[in-house]
């Protein structure tokens, strides 16, 4: 007998004109899916709208705005029929010591990198559910295992991404939609670069930022044109996505990247260890 011909999803891609959001749109439209991708800078997936004219679709919004967030979910959902994949992958780190960060710095980073994920789960809650279910996968990283010094309201916006995710995923796994949060890695994008802002430093914290990166100076200065990353392909992270969806038995969370397990791994012995030695629990063993 001939093979079904997998059914087309149709995806919700936030953060899709470049860095992980776009491989993520282009390992969804290489496997025949519909991507909708939001942007902040029309024009941003135009390769990926010329390559895949029929199956994919460039949206500017903002996700920090919850009205105009619901606006494009629901757009999106009535035009394609409803959705199967969402993934929250808009945001943006920061770095500066939690004395240097002024009050709106940290307001917009948390607006961007948890409200934005929630306004944009929230409105596909109800598009997932009458479809029967799908998947929303939150883009974290292994920073909301453990925390770095400079980048504490980064790890609080992803530690608290983390916090709701975990609810989001008791209260709608009734409407047969699983929950992903998937904690990366370091891969070649644009996080550590014009993605990324800075609090105005302060001389008391230049010996710290010395021992963190090499250098007091932040911005940090631009690499040569010639200098290679040596962080991993963010296709990687794309393959890796994919294959955690495919698999019946996901888990809510998922490591991806070669330096995750490992980052993990150090950042949940340091918490452990942070309870002191007479520690009034016994640390799980492995029920696996």
């Amino acid at each position: 007998m001939p093979e079904t011909p997998a059914r087309v999803r149709t995806w919700l891609i936030t953060g899709a004109g470049r860095g992980l959001g776009r491989a993520f749109a282009q390992a969804a439209l290489a496997q025949g899916d519909r991507v909708i991708g939001t942007v902040r800078s029309p024009g941003a997936m135009s390769q990926l709208v010329d390559a895949h004219p029929n199956s994919a679709r460039e949206v500017l919004l903002d996700v920090r705005d919850a009205q105009a967030v619901t606006a494009v979910v629901d757009d999106a959902a009535q035009e394609s029929g409803g959705l199967d994949v969402v993934v929250n992958n808009a945001g943006a780190g920061f770095v500066g010591a939690i004395e240097e960060v002024e009050e709106q710095q940290a307001r917009d980073l948390v607006d961007l990198n948890l409200f934005g994920a929630m306004w944009v789960s929230r409105a596909a809650i109800p598009h997932l559910r009458a479809g029967g279910g799908g998947d929303i996968v939150q883009i974290s990283t292994v920073g909301a295992v453990g925390a770095m010094p400079t980048f504490g309201v980064y790890n609080a916006s992803k530690w608290a991404l983390e916090g709701f995710s975990e609810a989001l995923s008791a209260e709608v796994a009734q409407f047969g939609i699983r929950v992903t949060i998937a904690q990366l890695g370091g891969f070649a994008t644009d996080w550590a670069g014009t993605s990324m802002t800075f609090a105005e430093p302060k001389p008391e914290y230049d010996a710290l930022r010395t021992d963190l990166f090499g250098t007091p100076v932040v911005p940090w200065p631009a690499p040569d044109a010639d200098t290679q990353p040596t962080d991993a392909d963010p296709r990687l992270a794309a393959d890796a996505l994919i294959a955690h969806l495919g698999d019946p038995d996901r888990p809510l969370r998922v490591l991806i990247g070669d330096d995750a397990p490992e980052q993990a791994t150090l950042a949940y012995a340091a918490r452990r260890d942070s309870y002191g030695t007479r520690r009034p629990f016994d640390w799980p063993e492995d029920s696996a």
